[in-house]
């Protein structure tokens, strides 16, 4: 860090230099032009980089007004009008920016010192040189992206004549989707800890009531891979290059359902006055994410215990900062309890706020993750920044995949759908 910023620091001062050697060249008498014209060269070389293939008029403009060799024999007769070339310039710059560039191009219609003027013309070309950059590789992307996504297919194809049997794996995961589309969800017990935090909603029960499609059976099936057993060796063929971030993907799965089950049991703990204030849900994230990294090196059972005790903490201090009621030496005790076991997988709360967080991922896929965010179910709205983020990690990733392997998955989907619900869904939808 100490050697970018030394590095800066001489770019910067040899910079300053040129400057003031530009200045004082200009001030002389007679003046001395070599420098402006070594910038002017360098300027008109932008100003061309600039234009589109389309713009032959406005080309020759700049050619005939930015002419070096008439330029040059001005300077040599001590004629060269630097004030009104900066003019040009300026409204060639203006024509040529983005909207973005308008008001800094402005400004410099008013600076009338000519050596601040070319300084400052140099130094707004530059941000409109990296305007034109970020827009072509903006407009190129779209290709780019389309020749990959033609490449990666033809090789997968080329492994494929090779050897027939490489999509077994992907066979059976498609095939396991559906079954589970068509098999509904367990159902959470009531217990008295959990029913008053947290139950179904009508919209998950009839989840496994919609019929089958293309796009539900691969939904289904990129969900499952957020719960795919590590040990488990038939993963999809056409995912082993993902599988990486699906693990990654998982663990952050994971560890959001837990986050918004804490969340969940110590508001219904700690009383809408507390909940309702965003700084003490903020706190309250902040301790528990980071207690939750102490899941990954230390056992379960103690990471939680602390991560209840230190949760019970806070919830007590901030009730007694807002002078309400204290938890009673039972509810503490039950809220600890609570927060020890939430980690657990038979937890209710555990359970159902899972559910949840693969509903809203699966409209995500669906629907897209900004829609999907507008409704979301019960216990997630506290940690809406950190789905977004998840959802839209997990989109791109399936919709790269979907791009290259849909032909595939669309040739193993006709036989596991009936072909009236299949005709519903077009390759194209993939």
């Amino acid at each position: 860090k100490a050697a970018n910023g030394l590095e800066g620091r001489v770019k910067e001062t040899t910079h300053n230099a040129f400057w003031d050697h530009l200045e004082k060249q200009l001030l002389a008498i007679p003046p001395d032009f070599s420098c402006a014209l070594e910038l002017l060269r360098e300027i008109k070389e932008i100003l061309l980089s600039l234009l589109l293939p389309r713009q032959n008029r406005l080309r020759s403009e700049i050619e005939e007004a930015l002419d070096m060799n008439l330029l040059k024999q001005e300077a040599e007769h001590g004629a060269l009008n630097v004030p009104h070339l900066s003019k040009y310039i300026l409204s060639t710059m203006t024509l040529l920016c983005a909207p973005v560039r308008d008001e800094a191009v402005q400004k410099l219609e008013n600076v009338t010192d000519p050596v601040r003027l070319l300084r400052g013309i140099f130094q707004v070309l530059g941000l409109m040189k990296m305007d034109m950059v970020n827009y072509t590789i903006r407009s190129l992307q779209p290709q780019l992206q389309e020749h990959s996504v033609q490449c990666e297919r033809a090789k997968f194809q080329e492994l494929l004549n090779k050897q027939p049997s490489l999509l077994d794996h992907t066979t059976k995961w498609l095939t396991r989707a559906a079954a589970d589309l068509s098999t509904p969800p367990p159902s959470c017990p009531d217990t008295p800890d959990s029913s008053s935090v947290v139950c179904p909603s009508p919209s998950e029960a009839a989840n496994s009531l919609e019929p089958l499609s293309p796009k539900m059976v691969l939904s289904q099936g990129f969900l499952n891979l957020l719960l795919w057993d590590p040990e488990d060796e038939e993963f999809p063929e056409t995912l082993l290059m993902d599988r990486a971030q699906l693990q990654e993907l998982e663990a952050q799965l994971r560890q959001l359902t837990i986050l918004a089950s804490v969340l969940l049991v110590a508001s219904s703990f700690s009383g809408s006055v507390l909940f309702g204030s965003p700084q003490f849900v903020d706190k309250l994230k902040r301790i528990t994410k980071a207690l939750m990294e102490e899941l990954k090196s230390r056992p379960e059972e103690e990471a939680m215990l602390t991560v209840s005790e230190q949760v019970s903490q806070e919830i007590h201090q901030s009730l007694q900062n807002m002078g309400l009621a204290a938890l009673s030496s039972d509810n503490t005790a039950s809220l600890i309890g609570e927060l020890q076991n939430i980690t657990k997988k038979e937890n209710c709360v555990h359970s159902v706020i899972g559910q949840r967080i693969h509903l809203f991922l699966k409209c995500c896929l669906v629907l897209g993750v900004q829609r999907s965010l507008l409704d979301l179910p019960g216990g997630l709205t506290l940690i809406e920044v950190e789905l977004a983020e998840l959802g839209q990690k997990f989109v791109s990733l399936t919709h790269h995949n979907q791009q290259v392997f849909g032909p595939f998955y669309m040739e193993i989907l006709k036989t596991l759908i009936p072909p009236a619900q299949a005709l519903e869904t077009e390759v194209g939808s993939l």
